[in-house]
């Protein structure tokens, strides 16, 4: 337990200068720009080089806020270039190039004005536990970036310490924060030319998702037809308490994918303080109880424990995996569901994240499925029929690829 939790200060520490988010100017035109509707329960610190703090807010803050992106030669997909030193280089670095506050009753609805594509399509993002402001704003330009999703980009940041040793405090400030977190999605479903709104959070954050959704489920009966889809990853949440949540919104709810990784050590910690219970993020959905809860639900759950990334927690391999963040943009964020016709993107994920093409219903389609495995219904049937079909030729290959 000391040694994950070492694991986790380590990993939290970053060689990076304080003042990230002061604006420089940015005229490259090689650079790319992804500009942030920022809202915040965070108290403001009145610094420009950190703008808000991991205290409680009295009130939530609108904040436009621009980044600008490396050319991609200089960087690597799913990683964000901190700065070494200040004032950042747009070339190598990330940089901060606009911050603007916003009026709060006005400002959301004024930037969605100029922001919305014309598709329509708004993506909001709910961070874990563990995060600075600048830490949640940075990820979040990476992911849409990275994404290439053609949305207008909404980041919901909540007051967290950015402390192992606060694990309870941040855990309060999540439910502290979901009456704010439900204002932000009203207002961007409200407003005339969103079209459809994803939502898509991380680690604790997604306890903060669920509960301002099911909030909104009690509230009206059901869920704004214009949320669209749901995205957890790498969900802090307790498997018992999740299905509540989900029994309250299941009412024409919007579509829900989710990301495990069973070798997510962050949420190996989170369950020995949670009391031993599963967490949703570490469940095997190949496996009972869990396969057949999620056959019945409709849910898609996409595991990601075989996939290899930097994160030495395993815990952001959605953001940190080239793979796994265009399946996020192109298909989740497009509205497209992972299915293809009759036969699931599980097989075919799996093998663009080994960079080998397969055959649909071959040998050896099923062999690289571990990667990534996607577990909608749809591939739960190709993927057992598979198995029947090719399990004397393939052997062992077949007792790793279904995880048992």
């Amino acid at each position: 337990m000391c040694i994950l939790a070492f694991g986790l200060v380590l990993s939290s520490c970053a060689s990076r200068p304080e003042g990230v988010l002061v604006p420089v100017p940015v005229n490259e035109p090689s650079v790319s720009k992804v500009d942030l509707l920022v809202a915040t329960t965070r108290m403001p610190t009145y610094d420009p080089r950190t703008l808000f703090s991991g205290e409680r807010g009295s009130s939530l803050i609108v904040t436009d806020i621009g980044i600008s992106i490396p050319p991609d030669k200089n960087r690597t997909v799913g990683q964000v270039q901190w700065p070494k030193k200040l004032p950042a280089n747009p070339l190598k670095d990330f940089t901060t190039y606009r911050v603007t506050g916003l009026d709060q009753k006005v400002g959301e609805k004024k930037w969605l004005d100029e922001h919305v594509p014309a598709n329509g399509s708004v993506m909001i993002f709910v961070h874990g536990f563990n995060n600075t402001f600048e830490d949640s704003v940075y990820r979040f330009a990476q992911i849409v970036h990275d994404s290439e999703a053609k949305v207008a980009p909404i980041i919901f940041t909540w007051p967290s310490r950015a402390s192992i040793f606060d694990y309870n405090y941040d855990k309060d400030s999540t439910t502290y924060s979901r009456d704010a977190l439900e204002e932000v999605i009203r207002s961007a479903a409200a407003h005339p030319k969103v079209k459809d709104i994803t939502i898509m959070a991380h680690s604790m954050g997604t306890w903060l998702t669920m509960e301002s959704l099911r909030q909104i489920a009690i509230r009206d009966g059901r869920i704004m037809p214009k949320v669209k889809d749901i995205i957890l990853a790498s969900p802090d949440l307790d498997v018992d308490v999740f299905s509540q949540q989900w029994l309250v919104m299941q009412k024409k709810a919007p579509k829900m994918t989710i990301f495990v990784s069973r070798d997510d050590r962050a949420l190996s910690v989170s369950r020995r303080i949670a009391g031993n219970i599963d967490r949703l993020g570490q469940i095997n959905p190949a496996v009972e109880p869990y396969r057949s809860a999620l056959e019945a639900t409709g849910i898609a759950v996409i595991d990601l424990t075989k996939l290899k990334v930097g994160d030495r927690l395993n815990h952001g391999k959605f953001a940190e995996s080239p793979e796994v963040v265009q399946l996020i943009g192109k298909r989740l964020v497009a509205g497209q569901t992972i299915t293809d016709s009759d036969i699931g993107l599980g097989e075919r994920i799996g093998a663009v994240a080994l960079g080998v093409g397969q055959g649909v219903g071959s040998a050896a389609s099923i062999a690289v499925s571990t990667p990534i495995a996607i577990f909608d219904p749809t591939t739960r049937r190709t993927y057992n029929q598979q198995i029947d079909r090719f399990g004397h030729a393939v052997g062992g290959t077949l007792e790793s690829a279904t995880g048992q």
